[in-house]
């Protein structure tokens, strides 16, 4: 079973990102990372929105159906 890591593994993971990317592209990717996933919950969220949209005028249709019978 896949477990989340501990203290141990996660400060020799920062370790070996350091190590790869330097401390001063570590900012960048970070800001890069923190980026993307706003721009990913916005589209979840623009998504969301017209799914809803979609939803209420099916409930505004099939509303006034029911009245005109």
């Amino acid at each position: 079973m896949i477990s989340m890591p501990g203290h141990g593994e996660l400060l020799i993971i920062l370790f070996v990102v350091l190590l790869l990317f330097g401390a001063k592209r570590i900012p960048e990717l970070a800001r890069g990372l923190g980026k993307g996933i706003r721009e990913f919950k916005d589209g979840l969220k623009n998504v969301n929105d017209e799914i809803k949209e979609l939803d209420e005028g099916e409930e505004e249709e099939k509303t006034s159906g029911k009245k005109k019978k």
